[in-house]
């Protein structure tokens, strides 16, 4: 959520990057879902597949020099984004990615 917020306010980032995420969470909070959650494991399923690929769009679109910069957790928690979205970082002797 907070770095959802940083990212969405930072001036230097293209306007297109910092809508998505406010998209995104809009998205999560109206109860309308595409597959309604009481349909068995695909209800859930489209909110876990529209975060990932918002998410892969704001990093690849951003680069990870910005998403790192706005990062408030672990060294862990951003290689695990990493690979979440597939993007290479190289850091604390780690590559993330394919």
């Amino acid at each position: 959520m907070r770095r959802l917020r940083r990212l969405a306010g930072d001036a230097t980032l293209p306007r297109g990057v910092r809508v998505r995420p406010g998209l995104l969470l809009a998205y999560l909070v109206i109860p309308v879902d595409l597959i309604p959650d009481f349909v068995p494991v695909l209800g859930y399923a489209d909110d876990a597949v529209i975060v990932v690929a918002v998410l892969r769009s704001v990093v690849r679109r951003a680069g990870v020099g910005a998403v790192r910069r706005h990062w408030p957790g672990t060294e862990d928690g951003f290689v695990a984004l990493c690979r979440l979205t597939g993007v290479r970082y190289a850091g604390s002797d780690r590559t993330a990615g394919r």
